[in-house]
């Protein structure tokens, strides 16, 4: 394991967050068995990083209840339903777009369905990172994710914002921003509720 990520995993530690370490797709499919718990409720925001490690299709394989944001045909209240139940569930699964080394979670979110859950609710959220999201201070992590994985993140949505053009955020008042929460995750009151886990290799934006 690299001694970056061996400093964030004991300082997430510190911070009363579990740090995991993977090396393949196979080994966090594993231990993500091994922590949601069969007949649990379980739901996830956007997440690039979840669809390519197979993430998603390991819960919707399992015995979990879920509140599938992704289902066809969804109106908008209908997913406004789903996210509020996301408060209320056993396991919440997320990507993140920035990991510090000491040990802090860095999040932009546009309508928050993602990040609030983070915060409060769930009793675990469990969050998959790819080598790529390490950042070395919280600056670093708010420039990655705004001039990297924001307006890449805003192409795969099709939003007409400057940044799908420009390739990097110019801070706009777009009315399709999704540069709207910034979050910052320093610890938790309740010891390993949001548990972190790394995989060795780039994944998500």
């Amino acid at each position: 394991m690299d001694k970056r990520i061996q400093e964030a995993i004991l300082n997430l530690q510190r911070n009363n967050m579990a740090g995991y370490f993977v090396e393949t797709k196979e080994e966090l499919l594993e231990l993500m068995a091994s922590l949601i718990k069969s007949g649990e409720r379980v739901g996830w925001g956007d997440s690039v990083t979840l669809e390519e490690t197979g993430v998603f299709e390991f819960v919707r394989s399992g015995n979990f209840i879920l509140n599938d944001k992704h289902q066809p045909d969804l109106t908008s209240e209908e997913k406004r339903e789903i996210y509020l139940k996301n408060f209320d569930v056993d396991t919440f699964l997320t990507g993140t777009n920035a990991i510090t080394l000491n040990g802090k979670l860095f999040n932009i979110d546009g309508n928050g369905s993602r990040v609030a859950p983070m915060l409060y609710g769930p009793r675990q959220v469990i969050v998959v990172a790819g080598i790529n999201k390490l950042a070395d201070t919280v600056e670093d992590a708010i420039h990655r994710t705004r001039q990297i994985a924001a307006p890449l993140d805003a192409v795969r949505l099709n939003k007409d914002t400057p940044c799908t053009k420009l390739g990097k955020c110019i801070d706009c008042r777009h009315a399709q921003r999704i540069c709207n929460d910034f979050v910052l995750i320093a610890g938790q009151f309740v010891k390993n509720r949001i548990k972190v886990i790394f995989v060795n290799q780039e994944y998500g934006f």
